[in-house]
């Protein structure tokens, strides 16, 4: 006994002894501009300006709202006009505009028309999104100069959509879609839904962004489940599922390929969840001069699902 007691004192004045403290000397920050700017088919360009923050730096609505950058002189071209973009703050939009914004900002229009949030923009129609054209970006800020171009590539339109119940004479299931693929060429998709009368925002599925890696060429039907179930405090019996009498857009972008890399990195960061299993990878960007973000180009499908057999 009193060996097993000597043992056991060894041991812990050993295992006591192993212990050091470290200091951890963290390199500073160095904040880069950060791009959110999207461009779509029938709609004028916006771009979003902020900079990258600290891991370390607060994250309440303040810090949210000072993080945006104004005073920057942006320009973008379609090969034929170039115009420069006017700075528009949200408490000086009429009402009208309001929902448009609240998509990009993805705010919803209510707690927009409260808030001060500047962004860049222009309604010159000659600058709007038109299919198969390249769109040049250009923002001059703080003595630097940043570019990225996108294309509003050719729209590809679903087959068809339709509800599938999930069991006989049940009241839930998947969307589905039916897509016949263009062969020898890249193409890309996004895929948005909100429901009429309940939803003021286009909110993405879990994967929304794919390309045609796998299936170039070959028509084939998929589900997309509901996005809005997972956070309505619905039963989880209903999650993932949209419900009998749903009527359901369907907004079905396709992409070029930068827009389509940065949008599925995107997305498969946000699914992670901040696992530390998870793969760290940087969000590629398009834009030039080491600034972060997209310059996104959409060219948009807009289908109509009345979740009935």
């Amino acid at each position: 006994m009193q060996n097993k007691l000597h043992i056991i004192l060894f041991l812990t004045f050993a295992l006591s002894a192993c212990s050091k403290e470290i200091d951890l000397d963290l390199p500073g920050h160095d904040p880069k501009l950060v791009v959110d700017g999207r461009i779509e088919t029938g709609q004028p360009p916006f771009v979003l300006l902020s900079k990258s923050q600290d891991i370390f730096a607060p994250t309440d609505l303040n810090a949210f709202l000072n993080n945006y950058i104004t005073g920057a002189l942006i320009t973008v071209s379609n090969g034929t006009n170039t115009i420069v973009l006017d700075e528009i703050c949200t408490n000086t939009l009429p009402v009208e505009w309001l929902p448009i914004i609240a998509q990009v900002f993805d705010i919803a229009p209510e707690e927009l028309a409260t808030l001060e949030l500047c962004f860049y923009t222009s309604l010159n129609p000659v600058i709007f999104g038109e299919v198969g054209k390249t769109y040049a970006l250009t923002i001059d800020f703080e003595n630097e100069i940043y570019e990225a171009e996108t294309t509003i590539v050719p729209t590809v339109p679903l087959d068809t959509v339709f509800w599938r119940e999930s069991k006989p004479n049940g009241n839930k299931g998947f969307s589905w879609a039916r897509l016949s693929d263009p062969a020898g060429v890249y193409n890309a998709y996004y895929w948005e839904v909100k429901r009429l009368g309940r939803d003021d925002l286009f909110r993405t599925t879990l994967n929304p962004a794919v390309d045609d890696t796998f299936f170039d060429g070959l028509t084939f039907e998929f589900p997309y489940e509901n996005p809005f179930s997972f956070d309505e405090g619905e039963p989880d019996t209903t999650i993932g599922f949209y419900l009998r009498g749903d009527t359901v857009v369907v907004k079905f972008s396709s992409l070029d390929r930068p827009t389509f890399q940065f949008l599925e990195s995107k997305h498969i960061q946000l699914n992670s969840n901040g696992s530390p299993f998870a793969t760290p990878i940087n969000l590629p960007s398009n834009i030039s001069n080491g600034a972060r973000g997209v310059w996104a180009g959409y060219s948009p499908h807009f289908d109509t699902l009345i979740c009935i057999d």
